[in-house]
């Protein structure tokens, strides 16, 4: 699967898949994610009144967690900041 690089930008209002995205220096607004499960890198992303969507393995984690009482969905917060070490292959 090909990656995306996007670098020292701000992304208002679009779609992506993490899998198929590595971001460095970003800013991501009112953007819909998508997560299957898979790796996903990044490093110094912030994440502002996203909405995420969970798929396959990611699903049914996230769904698990909020079964157990693990994981509360009311009440997240809208801002996320984000990092990984992990570099692309």
């Amino acid at each position: 699967m090909p990656i995306t690089k996007y670098e020292n930008v701000t992304l208002e209002k679009q779609s992506f898949v993490l899998e198929e995205c590595y971001f460095v220096n970003c800013v991501l607004k009112e953007c819909e994610i998508f997560y299957s499960g898979g790796d996903a890198d990044w490093m110094n992303l912030r994440f502002e009144n996203c909405r995420w969507h969970w798929h396959g393995a990611a699903g049914k984690t996230f769904q698990l967690l909020v079964n157990l009482g693990m994981l509360k969905t009311q009440g997240m917060p809208l801002q996320m900041t984000a990092s990984s070490t992990k570099l692309p292959n």
